[in-house]
């Protein structure tokens, strides 16, 4: 009886155990789902804040806000004919995409409209930055309107004039004439969207031609053997042949500067978009997989600015080039299917939607990202908030809402 009533009462200890270690586990889980939800909502609510510092920054034509200098608590505003002009309204229409709150609509509409004195510059190939990230976001909200398809169109007219057809590119500097005869750098891939755009409006293939061209010269020309990017390439006006090929915002001219990765990669999805040539696919996944796969890329999926820095891992990380990359691989994944592509951009998206990199709250300042990187050559903008990481960020929340 004694060992039956011990049995008895061990088995009871027994289940008794098991009843409140199971209790134990759901309610630690139960508090981690709580706690996850609680934080997932003060990182949304933290947006919120952030957007509404867009919409409530001062209307000035000359005063399109570029970057924020940590060191001075400065914001560095430039006019429209600045390349970065047209990053601060795409941001608008995209908030407004993302909200639907009609006030960033509005606000996007009056940014919108001081760039369109662009459409005349001949002096820039940035036309696509400065005016299809403004008002082609605006056409995309109404495609009926037909004003801005005339702005869209005649700023294709107005870029078609800096392509030189014995080169086969797009001019991209005219700065530095004493270095390079016809610089191309290859941000300028991102631009030919606009020329795509024009065709579709206009009817008029002139510029989706312009736009093949100067993809299929880059791709000639632009590429190593790894298949990462030079950043600038300078051909001889005579010839047509290449010059050189260095780099201006680079560690050096046989670096992998992260954010030219990233306008190769997205750049090229694009093209592959309006043509369907098979080529444009395989150069962006191509450069995508050299990227992801990079022994020098942090697990956050956050790249160093350079990926051939010497002083890594003690150096600043980009933002903006993470962004870049992240929009353009949610599209390369919608081609290829290829997981990988799309876990590097949601990968990108929860690191970026952090109070790491999410601005505070109180800082009362027309951004939503911190830890962009800018310009090497100059010493400027490094490790700060940039307008276009915020865009490429707002367009990669976009993209993956829409696969979603």
């Amino acid at each position: 009886m004694r060992n039956t009533y011990i049995k008895s009462v061990s088995h009871f200890v027994l289940v008794l155990g098991f009843v409140f270690g199971f209790a134990f586990f759901f309610a630690c889980k139960s508090k981690n789902e709580n706690k996850t939800q609680d934080t997932q909502i003060d990182l949304d609510e933290l947006l919120h804040a952030r957007y509404a510092n867009l919409l409530h920054y001062e209307l000035d034509s000359m005063a399109f806000p570029r970057s924020f200098s940590n060191d001075d608590k400065v914001i560095k505003k430039v006019p429209s004919k600045d390349w970065c002009s047209g990053f601060f309204p795409g941001n608008l229409w995209q908030i407004y995409k993302l909200t639907g709150n009609e006030a960033y609509k509005k606000r996007a509409q009056q940014w919108t409209a001081f760039v369109e004195k662009e459409k005349f510059n001949d002096r820039t190939h940035d036309m696509g930055f400065k005016v299809f990230c403004s008002f082609g976001h605006g056409l995309s909200v109404n495609p009926n309107n037909q004003e801005y398809k005339d702005i869209i169109v005649k700023s294709a007219q107005t870029l078609s004039t800096r392509f030189d057809e014995n080169i086969g590119s797009i001019r991209s500097w005219d700065h530095h004439a004493d270095i390079w005869q016809f610089p191309v750098i290859i941000d300028n891939m991102m631009n030919l969207e606009l020329l795509f755009e024009a065709t579709k409006i206009s009817g008029d293939s002139l510029y989706h031609n312009i736009a093949v061209k100067h993809a299929n010269t880059t791709m000639k020309n632009h590429f190593r053997t790894d298949d990462s990017t030079w950043h600038v390439l300078d051909y001889d006006t005579i010839t047509g042949q290449v010059r050189a090929r260095v780099t201006h915002q680079g560690f050096d001219d046989n670096s992998a500067w992260a954010r030219g990765q990233g306008w190769a990669i997205n750049g090229y999805t694009m093209a592959y978009r309006y043509t369907k040539d098979e080529r444009f696919l395989n150069r962006a996944v191509a450069t995508a997989n050299f990227f992801i796969n990079h022994k020098n890329l942090p697990k956050d999926g956050i790249p160093y600015w350079d990926f051939d820095n010497p002083d890594i891992p003690n150096v600043s990380r980009d933002a903006s080039a993470a962004a870049i990359v992240a929009s353009g691989l949610v599209e390369l994944y919608g081609y290829t299917k290829n997981e990988d592509y799309l876990k590097y951009s949601k990968k990108v998206i929860s690191t970026l939607k952090s109070k790491e990199y999410i601005l505070p709250k109180e800082a009362d300042i027309p951004f939503v990202l911190d830890h962009s990187f800018g310009d090497w050559s100059k010493r400027s903008e490094m490790d700060e908030p940039i307008v276009y990481g915020d865009y490429y960020f707002l367009e990669t929340l976009l993209k993956l809402k829409k696969l979603d």
